[in-house]
């Protein structure tokens, strides 16, 4: 079953629940997805790929958390409340997410295969650990973590 098919249950599930956060969170992902779809039409695909549906639900969890870091400095936590209810919604649907220790045994086996040894060498390893770990775990994160090795 496809993501779209996936949200289109959670939704029919969500207003029969009269869960307003879960079928708003639902339909922002269903409405990526449809634009999306629409983009890919134009060079001939018919559906999207598991990887460009995984791109959207990571464009949506990366912005929830962006939110919620704002709105915690605005000291607003009834916002950051809010978003990281939706981000919760949507890590349901992302792949389980890496620990820091998985996490940094890929990166290390990165920086061995590239030979990288100093903070100038960032972006050879950045490059193929963000392909690895894609929807598994932050960028922010990963690049953090990086950073100390490196560094």
């Amino acid at each position: 079953m496809s993501l779209k098919d996936d949200i289109g249950e959670a939704i029919k599930a969500a207003m029969k629940a009269k869960d307003k956060l879960r079928l708003e969170t639902v339909r922002s992902i269903k409405k990526l997805i449809i634009e999306k779809e629409a983009s890919v039409r134009a060079n001939g695909q018919t559906e999207l790929t598991p990887e460009q549906e995984l791109e959207i639900l990571v464009q949506l969890a990366k912005q929830r958390r962006e939110a919620i870091a704002q709105y915690e400095q605005a000291n607003r936590p009834d916002l950051a409340a809010q978003e990281a209810q939706e981000l919760a919604v949507l890590e349901e649907y992302l792949p389980q997410q890496l620990s820091d220790a998985e996490i940094s045994q890929i990166l290390d086996d990165l920086i061995a295969q590239v030979g990288a040894t100093t903070p100038k060498d960032m972006g050879k390893v950045m490059g193929p650990a963000m392909q690895q770990l894609k929807g598994q775990a932050d960028g922010k994160k990963v690049q953090e973590m990086l950073k100390a090795k490196l560094g």
